[in-house]
């Protein structure tokens, strides 16, 4: 398949494999200066059995209490090694299997937890994964966010707009997504919504109806 030719997911795919070596690095100052205690935020509001959509290389890994019943997807094989590892050297145990965020391999009411953590920004359709998320989640399942959105500030919004016309193109990364909206519109009550550094890093933590 030549890359004109090649589906988003095929891209996203593509993409990650091959920044998957220098990942880590790159992503470690972000994390320390940007999303501070995100990762942490998360790992604490997730209970039972677990989903990680996009689990990536596996940063979220340390931060899940005791207990938790660990299952994580991701697209990329390279990510998802590194994430292997990762688990293997923590004494995580956890299923860290490939898969699309926007067709997940589980059956319905599968979990208790779902997490996606810096990803939503990247998933060809967003709005499909969240609608995957609340279709896996146990009635009364809880739904934790943490990502990238469009500023509240509109100078840095306009900065986002123009920092994405190069970076969507070419690595299918958004910087202008709100992904509260898609939250409510899948049928999730929400119960936190929090909005740090000029409103450029949304917290959600949502919950699906119980039955």
């Amino acid at each position: 398949m030549t890359r004109d030719a090649e589906t988003p997911t095929a891209r996203q795919q593509r993409v990650w494999d091959r920044n998957a070596p220098g990942y880590d690095k790159q992503i470690g100052f972000f994390e320390r200066v940007w999303f501070t205690g995100g990762r942490e935020w998360l790992g604490g509001r997730a209970h039972g059995r677990v989903l990680e959509v996009a689990v990536g290389t596996g940063r979220s890994l340390p931060h899940y209490r005791p207990g938790v019943v660990l299952t994580g997807i991701e697209l990329s094989p390279a990510m998802l090694a590194i994430a292997q590892r990762r688990a293997a050297d923590l004494g995580r145990p956890a299923d860290l299997r490939q898969g699309d965020a926007e067709r997940l391999p589980f059956a319905d009411g599968t979990f208790d937890t779902v997490v996606c953590a810096l990803s939503l920004c990247t998933i060809p359709h967003p709005a499909a994964a969240i609608a995957e998320m609340h279709r896996v989640l146990v009635p009364g399942g809880t739904l934790l966010l943490l990502d990238h959105i469009g500023s509240s500030w509109p100078p840095v919004r306009a900065a986002q707009w123009l920092l994405e016309q190069l970076t969507g193109r070419a690595a299918g990364e958004y910087f202008t997504r709100r992904q509260l909206p898609l939250v409510r519109a899948a049928g999730f009550d929400v119960e936190e919504a929090e909005r740090h550094k000029a409103g450029t890093i949304e917290r959600v933590h949502a919950r699906k109806p119980a039955a």
